[in-house]
Parts: structure tokens; sequence; C-alpha cells
């Protein structure tokens, strides 16, 4: 017995001593933000708490570990969650909402990770918004979660895709290239909804105080039920095209993008068809972000979301100033105008509203990172 408790012993320390040897390391992290806001949706309105709106309110786990010759196993676990009350963000089935990957890097080769991931074409875009793609107060998440009878067939990217694996070339002299290919998915919450095949590349630049981005996303075939239609609608297979830019002048960083989503024909007699569901449409945003003192920055942002072949638009305005208390905590204040014109329904993701009416939304918060 003794032998045996000293074999045992000796197991346990090569496990470790193997293990201090390959450099592995484990960082949780993670932001809390809320915020009170007042929302004027067509003349009726009202005061929440919500959650997410510099941030969104997240903690995960990402490692590391060395195995030698440049290459590493990595892994990022992302959960989102709403501060206000405690619930899973947008989907209380998914354990990890917002990232769940893992994979290798090379540093002189780049990264090749499976599982749910962002997008390449989110990658192209993010630094070309000035409200950083948040998922509740951004302007392009409102352009693109809204739900248009006219577009309601024609599928956005959505920013990340599950069953996805990507490839992230290394920083080249400032040029930087990525390419996915996801698997088709399907979710019940917000509501069901299932997405086909995906293909997304990008390439970006940037040096000398210039950001430019290029991405193409194909997108198969999916459906989605929605609440109020009979039937569930069939979404067409789409093709994404995005161009985002940005140029730094001393304390401002000028800020634009587009996107043009373009639909495939809907099928003779599909619900898309019955319904014409499946317009083409744009978004375009023009911006700044100013860093008026180490601690101040203040977003500006205008943009359109446009449908073509029908009277469907919206363009609105949005203004933010972030101060920064520490390097972790910040209180934050945004405020914005959408004015819908024909059957245009564009409003702040978490709200509806109908064809027409305008929305006016007011907030204060805080984020705090750890």
């Amino acid at each position: 017995m003794r032998f045996i408790r000293k074999g045992v012993a000796g197991v346990a320390l090569a496990v470790v001593a193997g293990g201090a040897s390959a450099q592995s390391s484990v960082t949780l992290y993670g932001v809390a933000d809320g915020f009170f806001q007042w929302f004027d949706n067509g003349g009726q309105h009202a005061w929440s708490m919500r959650s997410g709106g510099n941030s969104g309110s997240m903690f995960g786990l990402k490692g590391s570990e060395d195995l030698g010759s440049g290459l590493k196993a990595v892994f990022t676990l992302e959960n989102g969650y709403n501060l206000n009350n405690g619930t899973a963000f947008a989907d209380s089935s998914s354990m990890f909402y917002r990232q769940a990957w893992v994979g290798l890097s090379h540093e002189k080769y780049g990264s090749l990770t499976f599982g749910r991931q962002y997008q390449p074409t989110f990658w192209s875009l993010y630094p070309t918004d000035p409200f950083r793609a948040n998922e509740i107060l951004s302007p392009l998440a409102a352009s693109a979660n809204t739900i248009d009878r006219n577009t309601i067939a024609t599928q956005t990217g959505g920013g990340r895709s599950s069953n996805a694996i990507v490839y992230k070339s290394p920083n080249l002299s400032g040029f930087q290239v990525w390419g996915m290919y996801a698997l088709a998915a399907s979710v019940t919450q917000p509501y069901p909804q299932s997405t086909g095949n995906m293909l997304d590349v990008a390439a970006t630049y940037s040096g000398y105080g210039l950001y430019a981005g290029l991405s193409y996303q194909f997108q198969h075939p999916g459906s989605k039920t929605l609440p109020g239609l009979p039937a569930s609608v069939n979404t067409v297979s789409v093709e994404h095209y995005t161009a985002a830019l940005a140029y730094r002048i001393g304390i401002v960083n000028l800020q634009a993008n587009y996107t043009y989503h373009k639909p495939e024909n809907p099928g003779a007699g599909s619900v898309a068809a019955r319904l014409n569901a499946a317009h083409p449409f744009s978004v375009a945003e023009i911006g700044a972000t100013i860093q008026a003192t180490p601690a101040d920055a203040i977003e500006l942002a205008g943009f359109q979301r446009l449908a073509r072949g029908v009277h469907d638009n919206t363009w609105g305005v949005q203004v933010g100033m972030d101060h920064s208390l520490s390097k972790r905590t910040t209180v934050y204040a945004r405020a914005g105008y959408m004015k819908n014109n024909g059957l245009a329904t564009t409003t702040w993701p978490g709200y509806t509203t109908t064809a027409g009416e305008n929305q006016t939304l007011v907030g204060v918060g805080m984020s705090h990172r750890f």
C-alpha cells in the first residue's frame, strides 16, 4: 500500500510539473453596466432601467497554453447578462451567448478557432462605429435588429455565428485578413429562427491614422417565426457587402461605414414572396469620436436605413459622452432621435414600434470593467 501511495503521489507531481512547464493561464474578466433611460415612442414615453448601454454586461473566461515553437492553445467563454434584473441577455437557453470557442494560435501564421465567434464583417466594421457596435444603444444595432415587414426575409449577419471555423492572420505591416465558414444553426430566443451556412471574409488596414476595412458575407436560407404572422417566414440567401473607413486627425477620429444587403428573389408562392418581404436594404453611418480630454470622449453619429423598391426609410442622429472615473469605471450619457418614413419601423433593440412612428431616447449610466 505504501508503494501504491508513493506511485500516486509521483504521478500527481508529474502532472503539476507538466502543467507548470506548459505556462498555461486562465483569466476571469467582465463588465457590469447599467443605465436609466427615458424613451419616447410616437408620443408615448416611459422611464426604465436597462443593462449594457455603453458596453454589454458580461463575464468571461479566456486562457492560453504555450505549446512551444510559437504555438498556443487558446479558448474564450463569454456570457451575457442583464444587470438590472440578473437574467440572461438575449437568449436564456444559452450559457455563453457572446462567445464560446477553442483553437490554436501561432505568432507567425495566425489563429484557427472553432465555436461561437464574432464574424469577420463585425471586426471590419467595429472601429468605424462611434458607439462600438453596442447591442443596445448603437444605431447600427437598431438598423440590423429591426423587424421590418419589407425586409424580414432579408437576413442580416448579426455579428456572431455559431458552429463557426475562423482563420485570423497575423498583423503584417498593418494589414490583416479574416475568413469564416459557419454551419447552419437555430435558436428559440428572442424568437424561433434558423440560419443557413455562412461564408464571411474580410480584410483591414490600420496605420498612419488611417483605418480601412472591406468584407463580404454570403448567407444561405433559413426561417423566422414571428408573433402576428400566420406561418414561419422563409428567409432567402443574402449577400452582404461592407466598407468601413476611419481617419484620425489629432483628437478627432472621423468614421464612416456602409453595408448593402442583397437578397435573392424568394421562391414563387413562398411566404416571403406573398408578403413581399425580401427587399434589399442599405445602412450608412457617418460620425466622429472626439477625445476631448484624457478622461472625456464625445461620440457623434448620423445614419440612414433605406429599403429599396418601397417607401421605407429611417434617418437618425445620436450623441454620447463618456467620462472615465478610472481605468475601469466610466459614467456615460446617450441621446438619440430616429425618424421613420413610410412603412419603416426602426427602433432601438428591445422595443417595437408601428410604421412611421418616431423615437427619442435619453439615457445615463455607469460601466465598470473587472
